[in-house]
């Protein structure tokens, strides 16, 4: 009798538990880039009182999809509000990699825009009534990893951006004098798409414009090292890596509680 009275104890603290942490709640917001109607994807959980750091997440060249949906998610378990910006436009969704490809070519060869777009959610997260607007980062994949750099770039007042495996071109170094936020960039050792002049470009630019910065890389890993629908197939140049996905995830949970203390 005193075990059963024991255990019915622990089932009812497992309970209270649960309850406690509330449930992540999640909703699609629509914002404006100038004429540009953008849809971006909120989440956050509702046990959560007060305002708390809020995280910008941004796609890779696919646009916005199901894989940065749950990111956002898994940041609002962290206690963040995370919002998934939307680049391309409400609407817009490349249906293969060719179109990807020009998406992704269009923004890239307008910085200028592609600015525009990532500050324009950056606007809509700070605005959000449950985020604590000195409190805010960046995160992106692939192309959002070079465009969270870009947002760095224009002297946007964040506490830090974070590149998983992004493009690290600058096309104009000088720039990096204007960044602001901390740095965090999770590389893939053996990725073929950044080319080591653009490596160690991005690298002068850091140490010229005095950043906070700092780049991890993955042995063994090669571009879209935390997607799993990149398949298995390093030798493409693309492929999921467990432990690279681990590793860095690891790296931005610290590096969030270090640059929101």
């Amino acid at each position: 009798m005193r075990l059963l009275a024991l255990v019915g104890v622990v089932m009812t603290v497992a309970t209270v538990a649960t309850v406690a942490r509330g449930e992540i709640r999640t909703k699609v917001v629509e914002y404006k880039q100038g004429d540009s109607t953008l849809e971006g994807f909120l989440a956050w959980d509702d046990a959560v009182a007060g305002k708390r750091p809020g995280v910008l997440v941004v796609h890779q060249w696919m646009g916005l999809t199901d894989y940065e949906r749950m990111r956002a998610q898994q940041l609002a378990q962290l206690g963040y509000v995370a919002f998934a910006v939307d680049v391309y436009g409400k609407g817009v969704h490349p249906k293969n990699a060719g179109e990807a490809g020009s998406l992704a070519g269009k923004y890239k060869g307008d910085r200028a825009l592609l600015r525009s777009r990532v500050t324009a959610g950056l606007d809509a997260l700070r605005a959000n009534e449950m985020v604590d607007a000195k409190k805010i980062a960046a995160i992106g994949y692939c192309f959002g990893g070079t465009t969270v750099l870009e947002l760095a770039r224009t002297g946007a007042d964040v506490a830090g951006v974070v590149s998983f495996h992004g493009g690290l071109d600058a096309p104009d170094p000088a720039d990096g004098k204007a960044i602001k936020a901390r740095v965090l960039v999770l590389h893939g050792a053996d990725d073929p798409f950044n080319q080591p002049k653009d490596v160690a470009a991005f690298q002068q630019e850091m140490r010229s414009g005095g950043v906070d910065w700092q780049m991890v890389y993955y042995g063994g890993a090669v571009h879209s090292f935390t997607q799993k629908e990149a398949g298995n197939d390093a030798s493409k140049g693309a492929a999921y890596n467990a432990a690279a996905d681990r590793r860095s995830w690891q790296a931005l949970k610290n590096f969030l509680a270090e640059v929101f203390q």
